[in-house]
C-alpha cells in the first residue's frame, strides 16, 4: 500500500521532459514578465496574441490538436524553468505545470488549450509577484519547504525535517514560524489541501485516492479539513471550481 501511495504521488508529479527536445523560438520578453510577476503585462499580451493564433509555431504533429497541445507542454515547461530561475521552489514549478500539462492532455479541441494557456501563464506571474515580494528565506526553511513539497504523500513530522535538515526540532519549529507566518503543521495541511485543489481540478482521482496520496488518516477527516479550509466539500469544489479560480500564494 505504501509503495502504491508513493507511485501515484510520483506519478502525478513526473515529468514530460521527452517534449521537451524540441521547443520553439521562446519570446524572452513574455517569459521575463511572468518571471518578474508583472500579472497584468502578462495578462495583456496573452490578449494580444492567444496560444492558438501564435504565428510560426512549428509543426510537431500533423494532427491540429495534439501540435498546440505539444506547444502548451514545451511552454508551461519553460514557464516553470523561468519561474525556478526567478526563485520559485522548484518541486512547487514542477508540480503547477505537471497539473496544466494534464489538464491540456483531457481537452479535445485546441481552442480549449489556447483558453488554458492564460490561466497557466497569469497563475505563475501570480505566484511570482508573492515570491518576490517577500523577504529572503534562510537556508534551513527553503530546505525544509522543498521537504514538505517532495513528501506531501507522507505523514510528516517535525522531527523528520528537523533530522533532515540537521537542526533541533524546537529551533527549527522557532524559525520557520518566525519566517512563514505560521506553524510547520499548519503549513503542511495548507499546501496539501493545496494540492488536492489541484487534484480535483486537474486529475480524475476520486477523493478517496487523493486523501490516501496525500496521506490523511481517513477520507473523512480529509473532507472534514477540505471542507474547513475551503467552504466546500472536495465534491462540491470538483463541480463547481474552474483552473482559472485557484490561486494560491507561496
Amino acid at each position: 500500500m505504501a509503495f502504491e501511495k508513493d507511485l501515484f504521488y510520483r506519478e502525478f508529479i513526473q515529468r514530460e521532459e521527452e517534449f521537451l527536445r524540441a521547443p520553439y523560438n521562446p519570446e524572452m520578453e513574455f517569459y521575463s514578465h511572468i518571471q518578474s510577476g508583472d500579472i497584468e503585462k502578462v495578462k495583456k499580451m496573452c490578449e494580444e496574441q492567444p496560444l492558438i493564433e501564435k504565428p510560426g509555431l512549428g509543426t510537431l504533429s500533423k494532427d491540429k490538436v495534439r501540435n498546440l497541445r505539444y506547444h502548451f507542454i514545451i511552454t508551461t515547461a519553460l514557464v516553470a524553468r523561468f519561474c525556478i530561475n526567478g526563485g520559485m521552489p522548484y518541486q512547487e514549478a514542477y508540480t503547477i505545470s505537471d497539473m496544466y500539462i494534464q489538464k491540456a492532455d483531457t481537452f479535445t479541441t485546441t481552442q480549449q488549450i489556447s483558453d488554458l494557456h492564460p490561466i497557466m501563464c497569469v497563475d505563475y506571474a501570480r505566484r511570482m509577484k508573492n515570491i518576490l515580494k517577500h523577504k529572503k528565506y534562510s537556508k534551513h526553511v527553503m530546505s525544509c519547504v522543498e521537504y514538505i513539497y517532495n513528501n506531501l504523500h507522507t505523514r510528516i513530522k517535525v522531527e523528520d525535517l528537523a533530522e533532515h535538515i540537521g537542526i533541533n526540532p524546537s529551533y527549527l519549529s522557532k524559525l520557520f514560524a518566525e519566517e512563514m507566518g505560521c506553524s510547520i503543521s499548519f503549513y503542511i495541511c495548507d499546501k496539501k489541501i493545496d494540492t488536492a485543489k489541484r487534484m480535483l481540478v486537474y486529475s480524475d482521482y476520486t477523493t478517496a485516492q487523493i486523501s490516501s496520496i496525500l496521506a490523511f488518516s481517513s477520507q473523512s477527516y480529509f473532507t472534514e479539513v477540505f471542507k474547513k479550509k475551503t467552504g466546500k466539500t472536495p465534491y462540491e469544489y470538483r463541480n463547481t471550481t474552474t483552473g482559472e479560480q485557484i490561486n494560491y500564494i507561496f
